[in-house]
């Protein structure tokens, strides 16, 4: 062709149909390689040993699956005190600690308002799914953006993302600012509620479910053991002395008669080990309903159990009411991970488990066996304190609170009497050194103005959120805990330092992981990049954990 004799114009023509033709006939680049879906398992209060402890005993499709077909960090750590259910949630799915997240405990005292504050507490939010309290909850109090956040942000909102848990604040806090939906258990229905802050009614399917009083099947029969009671060779003695029986019972021993202890409540469900079974089945009831994971976006399954929280507290992590359940447990979890297969085949669910926090041993069972440790009571601590201060500084109640390890004093009184508010923690400070079962204390002040990298003081500072947490800061020697109202004789509980309290589990499995393990120590501010990484989106807003994908390679 003669393009000088040929008119401008037809040319310009011309060259403009041409080009969306060779353009057109360029290959398409293919989509991002990611999951349908990512699952988050958390086990409240899981220890890392409890993987191994009762190995002979777990099936080969729950938790010897994950660690034989996937990749396991052997040594992940919580890197902060205090380790307890909110900020152990909180810092999983933030990738960063109290300090910067600002869960700094399930409760805290609010200076401002001389009240006590739960960490998921919103008076602004009505419950939706029954007349109780118990939906009056949102993650206002959370301070950071969340994995799920990011990704509901880096797909325009068209990734679901639901969380589903016993406990509010294990729904709540990892499902993030603006999930799909957030359930949790309402014991006073026996089924699953949300807020106002989520929706303004249950989705149908919800309430139809609800209906038909799942709970009760769970609650009309006794909780027997699962095996012979003498196959039960990792626990103690069944009835012993160091355990709590259920309110009504005369003895902490099998079997536990739930129709008679109910008691006309279902709440009783959180203390058995069919609370996980009731998480599971409805978990999988929201894949289903919702049809998560069969869209063009990666969704998001935030799933916490409990149960194991509630009966840990109660029995002890030796007692054949926590083997029993962690046995049931590796039943769900294999029969979860069967459902996800026929779901979505073997390949395209990412999934991670992953604990809040581990748990010390009772402390009148490590007394019998001449082990240390100790129980503190709170109650006495805050009481010896309170005279210290009366005959230092004057009459007056210097002390607003003492809560979670930490010392609330009175600012408004401290200003009143025109004292420095550095004197009287430096007061504090120096008595409760003084207490046997105290391995440090630390003023908010030290904390605000000196950083500490590593050790004890490092952990503590990671800890503390000036808005939130007290102005002294108490951490315990090994093998100790602290009581609720005074010194723990029966059952047990967490939020120290020990590695009891901070050695937890963590499993990826699945979509694009490689099968192995790692003895690196690692920390739980490390799933949220991880995450981000796989998933090609940003990081939570606050996050200072590093992606792990480079060690399991």
């Amino acid at each position: 062709m003669n393009f000088r004799r040929f008119p401008v114009a037809l040319l310009l023509v011309f060259v403009a149909q041409t080009i969306p033709f060779f353009a057109s006939a360029k290959p398409k680049s293919k989509p991002l390689d990611r999951p349908k879906l990512v699952v988050g398992m958390v086990v409240d209060q899981m220890r890392y040993d409890f993987l191994y402890r009762y190995w002979d005993q777990y099936s080969e499709g729950g938790f010897k699956r994950l660690l034989k077909d996937g990749y396991s960090f052997e040594n992940t750590q919580y890197n902060y005190v205090p380790t307890h259910t909110g900020p152990g949630h909180a810092s999983i799915y933030t990738g960063t600690t109290p300090a910067t997240h600002g869960i700094v405990g399930n409760d805290w005292y609010d200076c401002e308002t001389g009240l006590n504050m739960y960490c998921t507490q919103d008076q602004s939010a009505g419950t939706i799914g029954s007349k109780s309290v118990y939906g009056q909850m949102s993650p206002n109090n959370l301070k950071a953006s969340t994995i799920t956040d990011e990704l509901r942000l880096a797909t325009n909102m068209r990734s679901k993302v639901i969380g589903v848990c016993l406990k509010d604040r294990g729904s709540i806090l990892p499902s993030g600012h603006m999930p799909s939906a957030a359930y949790w258990y309402d014991g006073s229905i026996g089924g699953w509620i949300t807020s106002t802050y989520y929706a303004q009614n249950l989705p149908a399917w919800v309430e139809a479910y609800n209906a038909k009083k799942p709970a009760e099947k769970y609650l009309s029969q006794p909780w027997n053991t699962l095996l012979p009671l003498n196959e039960y060779t990792q626990s103690t003695p069944d009835d012993n002395e160091f355990e709590n029986p259920f309110k009504g019972a005369t003895r902490p021993a099998f079997p536990h008669n739930l129709p008679v202890l109910r008691n006309g409540t279902s709440d009783i469900l959180r203390n058995t080990p069919f609370g996980n079974t009731f998480t599971r089945e409805f978990a999988m009831e929201v894949i289903k309903q919702e049809k998560m994971g069969q869209g063009n976006f990666t969704d998001f399954l935030a799933l916490s159990f409990s149960a194991t929280d509630y009966i840990g507290h109660q029995f002890g992590p030796n007692s054949v009411e926590t083997q029993d359940t962690y046995l049931r447990l590796d039943k769900d979890i294999a029969e979860f991970l069967t459902f996800l297969d026929k779901q979505f085949g073997k390949k395209n669910v990412l999934v991670f488990l992953t604990a809040d926090h581990g748990v010390n041993h009772v402390q009148n069972y490590l007394k019998s066996l001449n082990m240390p440790g100790g129980s503190n009571s709170p109650v006495a601590l805050k009481d010896s304190l309170d005279k210290h201060l009366q005959k230092e500084l004057g009459p007056g109640n210097w002390i607003s609170t003492y809560d979670n390890q930490q010392v609330y004093l009175n600012r408004k009184l401290i200003e009143s009497k025109k004292i420095p508010l550095r004197d009287v923690q430096q007061k504090t400070v120096a008595f409760l050194q003084k207490n046997s079962a105290v391995a440090k204390v630390v003023s908010a002040e030290e904390l605000r103005i000196t950083q500490w990298h590593e050790g004890l003081l490092g952990m503590m500072q990671r800890g503390f959120h000036p808005q939130r947490s007290g102005d002294v800061l108490v951490a315990y020697h090994p093998g100790w805990l602290e009581g609720y109202g005074g010194p723990s004789t029966k059952g047990t509980s967490h939020g120290t330092n020990g590695r009891y309290d901070t050695h937890v589990p963590l499993i990826f499995y699945g979509w694009n992981v490689k099968k192995g393990q790692s003895s690196e120590e690692v920390y739980i501010t490390d799933i949220a990049p991880t995450l981000a990484q796989w998933l090609k989106i940003q990081e939570p807003s606050g996050c200072i954990g590093k992606a792990l994908q480079h060690k399991m390679k």
